[in-house]
C-alpha cells in the first residue's frame, strides 16, 4: 500500500486498517514459528505498513 493510499484514508479507516495488520501480522509470526513460511519477507513488508499506517495516523 503506497503513502498516497493511506493519505486519502480516514481516521476511523487507518485505526481499522492498522487493527487488521496486527492481526495478519500475528497469523505470519505464528506460521512462520511453526514451519518455515514461503516468503518470509511478508512479515518485514506487514511490519513497515504497519508503521506507516501509525505514521498517517499521528500525522492527521
Amino acid at each position: 500500500m503506497k503513502y498516497t493510499e493511506i493519505h486519502s484514508l480516514s481516521v476511523s479507516e487507518i485505526a481499522e486498517r492498522i487493527s487488521t495488520e496486527k492481526a495478519n501480522l500475528s497469523k505470519l509470526q505464528f506460521a512462520h514459528s511453526i514451519s518455515p513460511i514461503e516468503n518470509p519477507n511478508r512479515i518485514r513488508e506487514t511490519k513497515r505498513l504497519i508503521a506507516r499506517l501509525k505514521t498517517a495516523l499521528a500525522a492527521k
